[in-house]
């Protein structure tokens, strides 16, 4: 096991901090306009049940 330096444990920090600052931002979104998730995922099931969408290929990504 390999011990960090403190330069290194800062990056990993910040880095930390940053995924939970904008997971924050992303939950107040969702918070602010509860209905906006249903309405994006009523739109896409729209869309598939109506031929309107393609199956995805991994392998194409």
């Amino acid at each position: 096991m390999k011990i960090l330096s403190p330069s290194e444990q800062d990056a990993i920090a910040t880095l930390i901090l940053q995924e939970l600052e904008a997971q924050m931002r992303w939950d107040s979104a969702f918070t602010q306009s509860p209905d906006a998730l249903a309405k994006l995922a009523a739109n896409a099931m729209a869309e598939y049940h109506s031929g309107q969408t393609q199956e995805l290929d991994p392998e194409t990504l």
